[in-house]
Parts: C-alpha cells; sequence; structure tokens
C-alpha cells in the first residue's frame, strides 16, 4: 500500500468535491494569506521547519461574513485514517520512551518529540494542521477530514473513508466528531453552509468533557512547573542565585510575556538575543514585552507600576543575563516555558494557574514567612464547592479578603460567568455582563505582595486587567470599598485572631444579605474561634458545618480543616437545625507532594465528583442522586447548636452508641468459638 494508493484516495475525493461543485485547492495553492502564514509558521508535520501542505483546502463562507476552513489528509493504507489513544482522543505529538539505535535512520533520544503519528495517519495530520492554523491566525475555528483507502479496482479507490472534526477556540481546541460528513459533503454546497453552521454551533463541550479537560490541564501544568523549576534547581548559579518569591517572580514574568493579546504580540524565543549588553539583554527585552502587555489588557497604572517594580530587580540580575555557550540563562528557561507551559494557559477555562506555580515552587522550599502568613492553596475542587454553596450566581458580588492567588475567586467567576451564558441570549447584553462580572463584581485584598502579584496575573490571564485585586490590609482597604458583598468567600491565615474569624466577623458586619463560606481549621468552631464565632451568631445563621479531610492541602499544612456555612444578616435561632456532615470520605486519595513520586497527587478513587455533589445537594436542600452521606449511615446528623460559639463540630453532635446489640453478640461468639478450635487444631488446652 505505497504512495499510488494514498494518490487515488486524493483523486478520489478532488473527483467527489468537483461533482459537487465545491471549489477546492491543492497542496501548494494559497487559498488565504493568514492560512498560508499560519500553516508556515507552525511546525512541520515531523517537528522541523518546513511548510504544511494539506492535501485539499476548502474555505467555506455564508452569506454573511463567517468564514471557515477546511484542511483535508489523505493516507493509503490499512488503519491508516486515525490512532487513538487509550481515552480515545486522536493522538498528536508523543514522546520516544528510549534513545534511538545507532545508526538509525531517525536518530533520537529518549523524551525527545515523536511526529510519527502526526505523519502516518490521515485524521491526526489534519488535527495538526487546523491546530496550527487556530494557533497562528485569527481564525476561531475549522473543520478537520481525514480521508483514506486501501484498495484499488480498475484504478480507482473502492474503500473510500473519512471522518471530519470541529476544532474550534471555544471548545478549547478539544475535536468534536461530525457524524454528518462522515457520510456526504453535500453540507459545503453553497445552499446548505447555513445548515453546517448550525450543526457545528451546537457541537459544545458537554460539563464532563470540560471537567476530564480541566483536570487534565492541571495536571500537565503542574507537571511542567515542576520540571522546569528541577531544572533551575540542579543549576547550581540558579539555585543561589534566586530565592523563592523570586522564581514567583520569574515565572509571572515570563508567562506575561509569552501570552498573546490584542495589541499585543506575543514574545517569540528567537527575540531575545542573549545580549550582554545591559539596554539589549533578555531580561530588559522581557520586562519591555510585560509592560506592553499589562497596558494591553487594560491593567490600571497602580497595578503595572507595582508589577513592574516587583520584577525589574529579578530580570535585570546579571547571571540571569550573561550568555553561557550563547544563551542566556532566562531566554532557556522561556523557551521551556513558551513550548511547555503558554499553550496549557491559552485556553478559555478559568483555573486558578497561579495557584499552581505558587503549590510547586513551596514543594521545594517555604515561601517567605509563609507559616506566618498560612500561605496555603485552596484545592480546585473545594474552592468551587464553596463557590456553589454559597448560591453563587451571574449576579453575585462576590469577595475575599485574604485572597493568596485568587483561587476562591477564580472558581466564583466561573460560575458566574456560566449562569450569565445560560440565561443571557442577547450576544451584546451577555458580553457586557460579563465584562461586569469581571470588573466590577468581585474584590479580592492580598497583604503579601509576592503572593498579590499571582493574583492579578490569574485575572489577566482570564482576559481582565481591571479588576478589583487590592495589595494591603485588609482590615484598613475595605473600609473605603463601596462593595455590594452577597457571597463571601475564605481561606483565612490561621494564626490570626480567632484562628481567621476576626476576618469573617469584620466582613459579615458589612454585607445586608447574602451567603459565606468559611474553610478555616475545625477547632475554631469548637472554642477556639472565640469571641469572633459567638459575636458573629448574633446577625448571622450557621447552615451547615462541614467535616473535610485531614489530608487535602496535601501535606502543605497539617491541620483539620472544616466549612462553615452562614446565612448572612440573619441571626441564628437557637431552635434551627444546622447541618453537620462528615466529609473526611471524599473519595479522593492524596499523596504527599514532597514525597510522592506520582505526577497527579490527587486521584479520584471512589466517586469523588458525585461525593461532592451530593453534599451540595444536602447543604442546598436539593434531591441527592447518591446516598454517601445519610443520617441512617451516621455521615449526617441535624442538630442544634448553642448561640455561646463553641459547638460547631461534627465530632461535637455525633452521638456513639455504645450498648451492646444482637449482633454485637454473635460476633464476640464466633471470635471465641474461633479461638477455641484453633487451640484443639493445635493439640492446646482451652483452659477452661
Amino acid at each position: 500500500m505505497g504512495r499510488s494508493v494514498e494518490e487515488k484516495v486524493e483523486e478520489y475525493y478532488k473527483s467527489y468535491l468537483d461533482k459537487l461543485d465545491i471549489r477546492h485547492f491543492g497542496k501548494t495553492e494559497v487559498i488565504n494569506q493568514d492560512i498560508y502564514e499560519a500553516l508556515r509558521t507552525a511546525k512541520s508535520k515531523s517537528g522541523g521547519s518546513g511548510i504544511n501542505y494539506p492535501d485539499i483546502q476548502l474555505l467555506l463562507q455564508d452569506r454573511y461574513t463567517r468564514r471557515l476552513p477546511v484542511m483535508i489528509e489523505a493516507k493509503g493504507g490499512k488503519n491508516k485514517l486515525e490512532k487513538l489513544d487509550k481515552e480515545g482522543e486522536i493522538i498528536q505529538v508523543t514522546t520516544y520512551p528510549s534513545d534511538s539505535r545507532e545508526g538509525a535512520k531517525n536518530p533520537h533520544k529518549k523524551g525527545d518529540p515523536n511526529y510519527s503519528t502526526i505523519k502516518n495517519y490521515a485524521v491526526n495530520g489534519a488535527l495538526h494542521y487546523g491546530k496550527a492554523i487556530l494557533e497562528y491566525s485569527n481564525f476561531d475555528e475549522v473543520l478537520i477530514i481525514g480521508i483514506n483507502g486501501t484498495t484499488l479496482k480498475n484504478g480507482s479507490i473502492s474503500d473510500p473513508e473519512r471522518k471530519a472534526y470541529y476544532i474550534s477556540k471555544k471548545n478549547n481546541y478539544v475535536p468534536k466528531h461530525v457524524v454528518a460528513l462522515d457520510d456526504s459533503w453535500e453540507l459545503f454546497k453553497k445552499n446548505n453552509i447555513d445548515h453546517l453552521f448550525a450543526i457545528l454551533d451546537k457541537l459544545s463541550l458537554t460539563d464532563a468533557e470540560i471537567e476530564r479537560l480541566t483536570l487534565k490541564t492541571e495536571a500537565d501544568l503542574e507537571k511542567q512547573i515542576k520540571t522546569i523549576h528541577q531544572a533551575i534547581y540542579d543549576d547550581d548559579n540558579l539555585k543561589t542565585m534566586l530565592s523563592t518569591n523570586e522564581k514567583l517572580y520569574l515565572f509571572s514574568g515570563l508567562i506575561m510575556a509569552g501570552l498573546k493579546t490584542d495589541g499585543a504580540p506575543r514574545l517569540e524565543v528567537n527575540e531575545l538575543r542573549s545580549s550582554d549588553k545591559s539596554a539589549l539583554n533578555d531580561g530588559h527585552i522581557i520586562l519591555n514585552h510585560i509592560q506592553v502587555f499589562l497596558e494591553a489588557r487594560n491593567a490600571d497604572s497602580a497595578k503595572i507600576e507595582m508589577i513592574m517594580s516587583l520584577l525589574d530587580s529579578v530580570f535585570k540580575k546579571n547571571g540571569l543575563n550573561q550568555p553561557h555557550n550563547g544563551e542566556s540563562a532566562i531566554k532557556k528557561i522561556y523557551r521551556d516555558i513558551s513550548n511547555n507551559i503558554i499553550p496549557l494557559l491559552e485556553s478559555n477555562l478559568h483555573l486558578d494557574f497561579t495557584g499552581k506555580i505558587l503549590n510547586s515552587l513551596s514543594d521545594w522550599v517555604s515561601i517567605d514567612n509563609d507559616q506566618a502568613n498560612d500561605v496555603v492553596l485552596t484545592p480546585r475542587y473545594i474552592t468551587k464547592m464553596m463557590a456553589i454553596l454559597t448560591r453563587t450566581n451571574k449576579d453575585s458580588y462576590v469577595w475575599d479578603l485574604a485572597m493568596g492567588s485568587a483561587g476562591f475567586l477564580v472558581s466564583a467567576m466561573d460560575l458566574m460567568i456560566k449562569d450569565a451564558k445560560q440565561k443571557i441570549q442577547d450576544e451584546q447584553e451577555l458580553k457586557n455582563k460579563i465584562k461586569n462580572i469581571k470588573e466590577q463584581q468581585i474584590l479580592g485584598i492580598e497583604i503579601l505582595g509576592n503572593i498579590y502579584i499571582l493574583a492579578v496575573l490569574n485575572m489577566i490571564l482570564m482576559g481582565d486587567g481591571s479588576s478589583n485585586m487590592l495589595n494591603g490590609n485588609s482590615h484598613e482597604l475595605y473600609e473605603n470599598q463601596n462593595f455590594p458583598a452577597n457571597v463571601f468567600l475564605l481561606n483565612p491565615p490561621y494564626s490570626a485572631p480567632g484562628k481567621g474569624f476576626n476576618f469573617v466577623e469584620e466582613a459579615l458586619s458589612k454585607m445586608q444579605k447574602g451567603y459565606a463560606a468559611i474553610l478555616i481549621q475545625e477547632n475554631a468552631g469548637s472554642g477556639n474561634g472565640l469571641p469572633f464565632t459567638k459575636r458573629i451568631l448574633k446577625n448571622n445563621t450557621l447552615e451547615a458545618s462541614i467535616h473535610m479531610p485531614g489530608d487535602i492541602f496535601g501535606g502543605k499544612a497539617s491541620v483539620q480543616a472544616a466549612i462553615y456555612v452562614f446565612k448572612v444578616n440573619q441571626p441564628h435561632d437557637p431552635d434551627n437545625l444546622v447541618t453537620f456532615i462528615d466529609m473526611s470520605e471524599d473519595g479522593y486519595t492524596r499523596q504527599n507532594r514532597k514525597k510522592s513520586s506520582q505526577e497527579v497527587n490527587l486521584r479520584d478513587t471512589d466517586h469523588a465528583k458525585e461525593r461532592y455533589a451530593e453534599v451540595e445537594a444536602i447543604v442546598l436542600n436539593k434531591k441527592s442522586k447518591t446516598d454517601y452521606y445519610t443520617e441512617a449511615n451516621g455521615k449526617v446528623i441535624k442538630d442544634a447548636i448553642s448561640l455561646e460559639g463553641n459547638d460547631w463540630t461534627f465530632r461535637q453532635h455525633q452521638k456513639i452508641d455504645i450498648t451492646p446489640n444482637e449482633q454485637d453478640f454473635k460476633d464476640t461468639v464466633a471470635e471465641y468459638l474461633s479461638w477455641k478450635v484453633s487451640k484443639l487444631l493445635k493439640g492446646g488446652g482451652t483452659d477452661e
């Protein structure tokens, strides 16, 4: 099955397009300059710098201005249509598992990128072209089609096969199968284009697909950050040159320089010349790009000034800019970030990306003063649940007065935008609402400058540079804020008065309505949060107390935490029943980050997603789809509390029945008889 079969496959489908009277283009034809430049800029199917040549190209257009490129790749051989991985995803670049043999035609080292699947399979090659167009052109969507055949009959292909996928930026580059195009290309006709576009517009990611993509992106991001930090750690010069704070600034700055944004092209690796002249060195070039990037993202002048002052001294370090073997350390690190981290960030997933940077670096060495300031990343699945428990929606006003890297605000913003998309049909109204959510409906305050920069970067990564992110003492700053908060989310510094409940009391006193969810050291609710907890009940109702797993912080903090949920500005009635939930078994298995050799430190081993959904339903008084936590099995308790603020924990309301029952008697007798038989079989007495 050689080249001639592939050529005949190509001829067959070109003839098919001719019969449908559909204009098509060959390998070397330029259908659009933007597409041509994108295919020329991207790496070739072999991973080199050669231009990409799709076998057949189309450019579809509706009655208005919507245009859709179609990239078609042909192969000629058995099982050469597409190759999927075990998860059913189209394989792209992989890595070689070992070094090549001496004298091999394609020499490589273990870990080198392997493009063989892209070269050898039709759909896989077409996807490579499609991603190149999305990444390097102004097109936001593209169709990719693989065509194949194996058998010639009378000089023509007798077993043609094809498979089509739609990929778009809105779907985070995830291919969606277009079943209708596997059977017929009639939809490519001019009078059918509107119907085709209607089909494509319905191909959106499901919630399950988004969650899978989110988890995969998070795991990949954390892995890549650790790999780059390991390289820095192994370099004796860099290891001693950069403090942990400076590593945070270095990562943050290089990411900002590498991101694309309207009005500010991303910094290409080849723009760094590793000059030893201070005005031309790589650090100077990167600082200029960061300044332009921040301005293009509409960051206010105060944010820009603060960020640039934090980054300036790091990027001007001689050791980072001095060329070694013709290349500066900054350029070397930036190449890794540009190739391995930036692609993960350029999506519309709302993730606490910078929290991953913080956690990955703090695995190696403590953040400056982190013991005093309790710098601990709250896992995303917990920030998401807490945002749901506080009834966060498109009209919420959410604040966090000890925001860290803004993980709570990221999760809340994600829920707010999703709710807006579901409820607002008018495109302009939706656009205005999302802008208002980002700029007016969140407020975060962080006292540590080194962590504050991560929060700002988080919001910038989501397309906004003008959100209410404040640096300073929250006790002073929010006094001047006219912010109508109705959702309060917090993981306070546990070293603060009342284990951090001083923040809670102050914040709730400023709210007229809404809900609050606090992740805090659990014993703050059993007396260690006094006098704040007692005073809080005078104006707020405790609705739920959730006992969390002891290892939710993955070894970073060894505290037993609980989530306390409040209804704001409604005094607690001592006859109210509070919902206590024992969530110590949440379905996740965790490894200590510092000791684990596994790439993924969090694994869903027992229906974790369903368990979290069930707890959300219980607290929100909705019907649960599962029954992991019930009053019958003792995992849920409905009980009243006093107004003293010292009986909020699950264990304080747990009733342990020590009265023996019939089953206890049977078990004891069975154990005794088993022991007696064992003794007799061994020839020993029973001493009775």
